[in-house]
């Protein structure tokens, strides 16, 4: 990974990678999966694994939806390990029937974050990858919302999983608020993209700047570390609050990447939205503000900076504690 190309965002960093890909393979199909995110553009938008982010006009072709590693909502109502990681498997036969059977890449985020904080189990990644280099695929990581450290411990998410990517692409927590988009590549890649191309503020002398000393912030105050410690408290303070409230139906992400997902019934693991909102009104009035995400909205996306302390879990439990009482 070794050469880089510099953007103003997510989305231009997914469709640089796309290009990369199709360019460097001679091939044009793409395996993306269900649940998945990848920007605003007409490109992103078709990879996009859910129907309320796709409005009609956007529809590129050439993009195969593969299923999500979603365990708490197998779609082969399976369990892991026993499971035999049958989603990834099914990577296969999905090349195999919709596609030419010669694929240009496989693009997934390590862990879905629009999709609600979906997280692959062990092995899914090592398998996914080894079916798509079969059948002559590149494989992009999609680190727009993981990279960094926010996982914990790690730069990218993917070095979770015991995958080289060939493609890995960023933004987000990168400029720390700067508009900035990265897409990086082996030279093997890199060196086959058209040689006449720009972005016109790609790049730009205070994005860079920016980026810089977010990177040697992240590396002199220890934040990966840091994600790790906090994170774990957090996902502990938020297993409580899922014993004390049945309206949880399970909680998942790693670091400081924590999703709670919420059910009417935990037996049948009806999606209930409703909850979130209500939730969400009491934790504006207690000054705390949490996103959502799942294909049903009906999953809280915890956002904490790299830098929080346990003080500010507390506060934010605290708040999310009101917020259910009320549901």
């Amino acid at each position: 990974m070794k050469k880089s190309f510099f953007t103003n965002s997510g989305t231009e960093a997914d469709d640089t990678a796309i290009h990369a890909a199709k360019t460097a393979t001679g091939r044009h199909e793409i395996v993306v999966l269900r649940h998945s995110y990848s920007g605003r553009s007409a490109t992103a938008l078709s990879a996009m694994g859910h129907s309320t982010w796709r409005p009609l006009p956007a529809q590129v072709a050439g993009f195969v939806h593969a299923r999500a590693p979603y365990c708490y909502r197998c779609p082969f109502k399976l369990t892991y390990p026993e499971c035999g990681l049958a989603c990834a498997n099914d990577i296969e036969e999905l090349i195999m029937t919709t596609t030419t059977g010669e694929i240009a890449a496989f693009m997934a985020e390590p862990i879905l974050g629009v999709g609600g904080f979906i997280v692959p189990p062990p092995g899914y990644f090592e398998r996914a990858v080894e079916i798509t280099r079969k059948h002559g695929g590149l494989f992009i990581a999609d680190e727009v919302q993981t990279a960094w450290g926010r996982t914990g411990d790690k730069w990218f998410a993917i070095e979770h999983w015991d995958v080289q990517p060939d493609i890995i692409t960023s933004a987000k927590g990168l400029g720390n608020g700067v508009p900035l988009g990265i897409t990086v590549a082996t030279p093997e890649v890199a060196d086959k993209y058209p040689g006449l191309t720009f972005s016109t503020f790609g790049g730009n002398p205070v994005s860079m700047a920016a980026a810089l000393a977010v990177i040697r912030v992240i590396e002199e105050e220890d934040l990966k570390r840091n994600a790790a410690e906090v994170g774990a408290y957090l996902r502990q303070r938020l297993e409580e609050l899922k014993q004390k409230y049945t309206v949880i139906g399970d909680v998942r992400g790693l670091g400081l990447m924590q999703g709670v997902e919420l059910v009417r019934d935990r037996e049948t693991k009806e999606p209930a939205p409703e909850a979130v909102v209500k939730v969400f009104e009491e934790t504006k009035r207690q000054r705390v503000l949490i996103g959502k995400g799942g294909l049903y909205g009906n999953v809280i996306r915890t956002g904490l900076m790299l830098n929080s302390t346990k003080d500010h879990v507390d506060e934010m439990i605290a708040a999310m504690d009101a917020g259910l009482a009320t549901v």
